[in-house]
């Protein structure tokens, strides 16, 4: 959360000429609720379901650049669709997330003590993203153009 995937992802399709998909806004246009009203009103495990297709599709259909949800790889058929594919972890430190999203926007998982949650929303992912990550890129400090340049670098995708 706050890692900047979605800008991110779309500068680097832009400077890849590829196209930009995103699973979450998969899952809203699908559902036809944001993902916020999904957990609140259908449970975690419902939207956690719907991700898990959402992800399954737009790997067997898109070719371009894809962005996860943060929750993706809990699921370990998802963990294994993404098996040798080139996919990076965007790190964030919470001092960063704070910075960048106050942790106070309709974020389900962090409804109370927003600190405490994402450290251990973390805590409990970090493992997962970096079992299924080619190349890990760091995000605190960094403008999402100085850090589609390190995706691109740590992927060995520059023409330079």
């Amino acid at each position: 959360m706050g890692s900047g995937k979605s800008t991110v992802g779309e500068l680097l399709a832009q400077r890849l000429g590829v196209p930009y998909r995103d699973t979450d806004a998969d899952v809203v246009a699908t559902e036809g609720r944001e993902i916020s009203d999904l957990f609140l009103t259908e449970g975690e495990p419902y939207f956690r379901e719907r991700e898990r297709a959402a992800v399954a599709a737009a790997l067997a259909e898109h070719t371009g650049v894809l962005a996860l949800g943060g929750g993706a790889v809990l699921d370990a058929s998802t963990r294994s669709l993404l098996a040798g594919l080139p996919v990076v972890y965007l790190s964030l430190e919470v001092d960063e997330a704070v910075r960048r999203t106050g942790l106070n926007q309709a974020r389900p998982l962090l409804a109370i003590n927003p600190r405490r949650q994402w450290r251990e929303l973390m805590d409990a992912r970090r493992h997962l993203y970096t079992e299924v990550a080619r190349a890990v890129v760091a995000t605190d400090d960094r403008t999402p153009d100085e850090v589609a340049d390190a995706v691109l670098d740590a992927l060995e995708l520059r023409d330079e």
